[in-house]
């Protein structure tokens, strides 16, 4: 039997701080359209400043709205890096990378100032790849499938990319 291939993209607007998005129903939505019952289904993140995780629904939020596991996250991230808040608080963006954003891609020099994004993106990993069975995510009881902006410098629309390959 030959596998089969499933993309699509989910869009997801995100705000000047970090932000989540519960992506799990829109994921279990392209996991029904695909008709692939069996395989892998991997959730990825192309931007460096993003992440796509695995976590409980903690049911209780803060005023903004965010599942209060996920704000104890921040908060514990923000110990290991720091909100960059002014130039020359990281080593990156250097005097090449600043002039190249500013005069190739058109970026403010305020838009820079998103390295503790970047770092805490590694951290958490770009993307997740879960078992497809009999047409269920195998998620367990609690999971939930996250995709977080951790870049705290502008709103802008991102993408996530769900991938099935099976059968």
């Amino acid at each position: 039997m030959m596998m089969a291939v499933y993309h699509e993209i989910i869009p997801v607007e995100t705000d000047r701080r970090v932000s989540f998005e519960d992506v799990t129903e829109k994921v279990q939505d392209i996991v029904e359209q695909s008709g692939i019952r069996n395989g892998l289904v991997n959730v990825f993140s192309q931007h460096t400043s993003c992440c796509v995780f695995i976590q409980e629904d903690s049911e209780d939020e803060t005023y903004w709205h965010t599942p209060l596991i996920l704000q104890d996250m921040v908060n514990a991230m923000e110990k290991v890096f720091p909100t960059c808040r002014n130039e020359g608080q990281y080593l990156h963006p250097g005097p090449i990378h600043t002039k190249n954003a500013m005069e190739l891609r058109d970026e403010k020099p305020e838009w820079l100032l998103n390295t503790d994004g970047h770092l805490r993106s590694v951290l958490l990993g770009r993307s997740e790849t879960i078992p497809l069975v009999e047409g269920e995510m195998t998620l367990g009881e609690f999971g939930r499938i996250y995709f977080s902006d951790m870049d705290q410098t502008r709103a802008r629309e991102r993408k996530v990319r769900v991938q099935i390959v099976g059968e």
